[in-house]
């Protein structure tokens, strides 16, 4: 430990830690535009000067370490002095309207430092040149006006999402930020996560849907998780007057350390689907208005007249209350067919892998920041479960090593070491006799034959694989597996050959809880009348909504008009995602929980509340005691 003092009080961190990060430990602020808590130091703004007794200029405390006996002050006239011409020179530079910015809403950290410094002018004259205004992207605008040169999105582009389309180009004062060499942002390689808008400190990199949309006291902010997979990541949601503002990564998240996708924080502020907004009863072919008792009686009386032949669909986005009050309320009116709204995909052959166990064994995704080889199985996660895949992708250039089983057109293609695309129905064959090249890479070519395989890049694959000192094995499930079980054994044996650490991906947000719960069977309609289906807010594909075109009667609890709304018998407006509480089980293992950002329309039930409501109606009293069941299977992530 290092003993210092800073203003005056003695401060005691560990060695290393940087003047900056041992003021802030100590409730000191020093005021900063290029460091951030997740990014490496960079020394960039020289904002954070402070003054050290004995050394002979001003110190940057973002990346001065801190000594033993260290005095520092950060508050002298010497100081002051530096921070003002310090952002005067800022300001000099490029067409910055802080005093009368109407874009910021207190969140610009240049006009929030202006303001403390107490500056109500420029002191230099602005050069005036106009830069360039990148709006090609759909969601994020690049204006050069506004940057400081700062870097934090090109080290947060690099060090926390793996992906490097940021950089500049020119030098000094003619310095610009660019995408990909001078490529359109819209064009370039950007995948859309917004990391960078959310960490620019200025107006750099805007949001364009929440631009003017709200000063920060005027918002609210509700912490919550994404449910647009398997991951749980951690959310502020923004809102004003009940309307939905802004979404930003969590940064002290234990999951995503504050990362997101384009799913998380952008596909939601472009959701435009009709939201059904009262009961529907189909009369005479038509679809009418009803109200809840009306519906609710109709909804009993159908039950009644298709016992034995009835099912049960659930959403996998749905929380486990309202899953559990689902399940309860289905079984209770005779319904035993039970099956959601994804299939078993990859995290049905988890549970029943952790039964037959009778322990826990898939590992949590901290693992994956420590791993030097991965080996990706079937899924193309930077589509599909994004921020699993920047674990990885910022971890190359370390010198850890990738390989990615599945479609030629993967995503990791300019990232992998090695992409190999087996052909459709051979993945679990494959995967067999993968697991016995590590034993014996003989047979290389046979192999890489019968697969269609360049065999050196197959060997060389094996190469790496047997060369890792720490490596992990992710299954994807979203992949269409001939055999997901047999692929996933299969995935699972070669992880323990490795001795490496073994994660799966799980689908939807609860796909895990369903699971345990005894609810995600491949959905199989044969001789079935009726079908209840509590779709909640997921978007259906054609296929899927394809397999109810049979089914004489149809209830559906829905947040939105769809074709399967359109052909039920009966339709029970819910809330969405954004207006409801509840617990989800991410492929962490992880029971996380999830707030209400938005209030829903009147007469519109969260998915919970509306089958307590069925039950009310059918006189069945519901357990509360949904931990319960889904504690009854063996966890599959090792706690």
């Amino acid at each position: 430990m290092v003993n210092l003092t800073i203003d005056g009080k003695n401060i005691e961190v560990k060695a290393g830690t940087t003047v900056l990060n041992a003021a802030r430990a100590a409730g000191i602020e020093i005021p900063t535009l290029c460091d951030h808590p997740q990014l490496t130091p960079y020394g960039g703004c020289r904002l954070c000067l402070v003054e050290v007794e004995g050394a002979r200029t001003l110190q940057p405390s973002c990346t001065l370490p801190v000594n033993n006996e260290m005095k520092v002050h950060t508050d002298t006239q010497k100081v002051r002095d530096a921070r003002k011409f310090v952002l005067s020179m800022i300001f000099s530079e490029r067409n910055h309207f802080c005093p009368y910015c109407q874009v910021s809403g207190g969140d610009c950290e240049l006009q929030n430092a202006a303001y403390a410094e107490d500056m109500t002018h420029w002191p230099l004259q602005p050069n005036w040149k106009p830069f360039p205004v990148d709006a090609s992207h759909p969601f994020i605008i690049m204006e050069n006006n506004r940057c400081i040169l700062c870097r934090r999105c090109v080290r947060a582009c690099g060090e926390l999402v793996g992906n490097y389309t940021l950089g500049f180009e020119e030098r000094g004062a003619e310095s610009a930020l660019v995408a990909d060499l001078g490529l359109p942002l819209g064009e370039s390689s950007c995948i859309g996560c917004g990391t960078c808008v959310q960490i620019c400190p200025t107006g750099a990199l805007i949001d364009r849907w929440s631009a003017y949309q709200g000063k920060e006291t005027e918002v609210d902010s509700t912490k919550t998780i994404c449910q647009g997979c398997s991951i749980g990541c951690g959310l502020d949601v923004l809102t004003r007057d009940n309307r939905l503002v802004r979404i930003e990564g969590n940064w002290d998240d234990p999951i995503s350390g504050g990362l997101l996708c384009e799913v998380g924080r952008f596909d939601p502020m472009d959701d435009n689907r009709e939201r059904v907004l009262t009961p529907m009863l189909k009369k005479d072919g038509s679809s009418k208005a009803a109200t809840w008792d009306d519906a609710l009686a109709a909804v009993k009386d159908q039950l009644k007249s298709a016992k034995g032949k009835a099912a049960a669909v659930v959403s996998t986005r749905l929380s486990v209350e309202a899953m559990d009050a689902f399940k309860q309320v289905c079984q209770a009116a005779g319904i035993e067919k039970f099956f959601s709204t994804e299939g078993s995909l990859i995290t049905g052959p988890a549970t029943k892998a952790a039964s037959l166990l009778g322990k826990p064994f898939e590992t949590k995704l901290d693992a994956l920041n420590f791993a030097d080889t991965y080996l990706v199985v079937g899924e193309d996660i930077t589509k599909d479960h994004q921020v699993l895949s920047f674990f990885m992708k910022r971890r190359l250039p370390d010198g850890a090593k990738l390989i990615h089983i599945g479609k030629a057109e993967s995503g990791f293609k300019n990232f992998a070491d090695a992409v190999l695309s087996v052909p459709a129905g051979k993945e679990t064959a494959f995967l067999g006799d993968l697991k016995g090249l590590l034993s014996n890479d003989s047979a290389v070519e046979k192999v890489a034959g019968a697969y269609g395989l360049d065999a050196a890049l197959l060997a060389e694959s094996v190469k790496i694989l047997k060369a890792g000192e720490k490596p992990a094995v992710i299954m994807g499930s979203r992949y269409d597996f001939s055999d997901e079980i047999g692929a996933y054994n299969a995935a699972l044996n070669i992880a323990n050959d490795l001795k490496a650490t073994f994660i799966s991906t799980k689908g939807n947000i609860n796909s895990l809880a369903a699971a345990q719960m005894d609810l995600d069977n491949t959905v199989d309609l044969s001789g079935v009348e009726l079908v209840v289906l509590a779709a909640g807010d997921e978007v259906f594909t054609q296929q899927f909504m394809g397999k109810f075109e049979k089914v004489p009667t149809m209830v559906v609890f829905s947040s939105y008009v769809s074709p399967l709304t359109a052909s039920a018998d009966v339709v029970l407006p819910v809330t969405n995602w954004l207006e409801q509480a509840g617990h989800f089980l991410n492929l962490d293992g992880r029971l996380l929980s999830a707030k209400a950002a938005l209030t829903a329309p009147e007469g519109i039930y969260s998915n919970a509340d509306a089958f307590a409501k069925l039950a009310e109606s059918m006189d069945v009293k519901l357990s509360s005691a949904w931990e319960s069941a889904l504690n009854a299977a063996t966890a599959v992530v090792v706690d």
